[in-house]
């Protein structure tokens, strides 16, 4: 595999950044501020790693103009570094050759549809009536289901099943283990025992979405489970049933939100978070790491919710006291009520 280079100058000009250094300075690849190396390229946007600038030894780096002044090597200026970052390091990135073609061990439904520019690997299986669109990738032991759709360039990396009437976007990325179109927790109880709905929708995932590995979506009870377009997904997250979630929203690893519940467009959604089913979050809300979100929200903003770690023998004291809670507010506001009649 030939290496890739590119020198200061060429970056800046093809990113629109304004460069200070030496323009000539050749960069094949990237690294961080303290591993980097004279041929890599790191990023500042964080200032908690402010102190390791002076001592990089990177062949460039990509900050702020107000850390210029501390920087021994040539500098790419970017308003935002780790978006400009991002937009840099992914020419250095370089995937295997996905040759065009059903692998021969693929087994592939008489009714399914693949284009000839499409990629197939080893041991897929392709249901009946499935569509693979024009330079799609499938990495091996991947499962198409009946009535399913793969958009143009995207990439199921590999393991990944959609299970039935599913419908992936152009150039949406899927990571191993993810599973689309599983049956949601839809049930019913009749006296002493449970009577299963049946899920009768899909699931409609927009173009530019990326779902993390072993994350899984459930498919619609009666209408479809929608992510519009450029959602991103961590790993191992569960979306529930019917649930509908905006362009550019964005949630990290082990977040689950329940049956129909809609989440708005531009939010972020913290680690292990929850969101209860049928609630609505307005657009451009974040919720933080481990909040559970047990009503709706209507304003943007910063929302979180449960208690700070605490010393253990703190917390089992400020434990016991929250049983007494409710008993301590109406005492003080007996008090209150008793100071204001004075």
């Amino acid at each position: 595999m030939s290496t890739v280079n590119y020198t200061v100058a060429e970056l800046a000009e093809r990113f629109g950044l304004t460069f200070k250094g030496d323009g000539a300075r050749v960069i094949d690849g990237v690294g961080t501020l303290a591993g980097a190396g004279p041929g890599q390229l790191s990023f500042l946007s964080n200032s908690k790693y402010t102190a390791q600038l002076a001592d990089t030894r990177a062949g460039a780096v990509v900050l702020r103009e107000g850390d210029l002044a501390s920087c021994p090597v040539p500098a790419l200026i970017a308003a935002d570094p780790y978006v400009s970052y991002a937009l840099i390091a992914a020419l250095f990135e370089r995937l295997p050759a996905a040759p065009a073609g059903i692998h021969p061990s693929a087994v592939v439904a008489a009714s399914a549809r693949i284009s000839v520019r499409a990629s197939i690997g080893a041991c897929c299986v392709i249901g009946d009536r499935a569509v693979v669109e024009d330079d799609a990738v499938l990495g091996p032991h991947c499962i198409i289901g009946d009535d399913c759709t793969v958009g143009a360039q995207s990439r199921l990396v590999g393991r990944v099943t959609l299970v039935t009437r599913v419908t992936l976007g152009k150039r949406v990325l899927v990571h191993p283990g993810a599973v689309i179109g599983s049956d949601g927790f839809g049930l019913a109880f009749d006296k002493d025992h449970w009577i299963k709905l049946p899920q009768l929708g899909g699931v409609r995932i927009g173009d530019d979405c990326e779902i993390g590995a072993n994350t899984t979506i459930d498919r619609g009870a009666l209408d479809d489970t929608v992510l519009e377009e450029d959602v991103r997904l961590d790993n191992q997250i569960q979306i529930a049933h019917n649930v509908h979630v905006g362009a550019h929203t964005a949630m990290a690893g082990c977040a689950a939100v329940a049956g129909s519940a809609k989440i708005g467009r531009y939010c972020m959604i913290g680690g292990n978070a929850g969101v209860l089913g049928h609630l609505e979050l307005a657009d451009r809300v974040t919720i933080t790491a481990k909040s559970l979100v047990t009503h709706s929200i209507r304003e943007p903003g910063e929302y979180s919710s449960g208690v700070p770690l605490q010393e253990n023998r703190q917390w089992r004291k400020n434990a016991a006291r929250f049983k007494h809670l409710d008993e301590y507010a109406r005492r003080l506001s007996a008090l209150e009520k008793g100071s204001n009649n004075e």
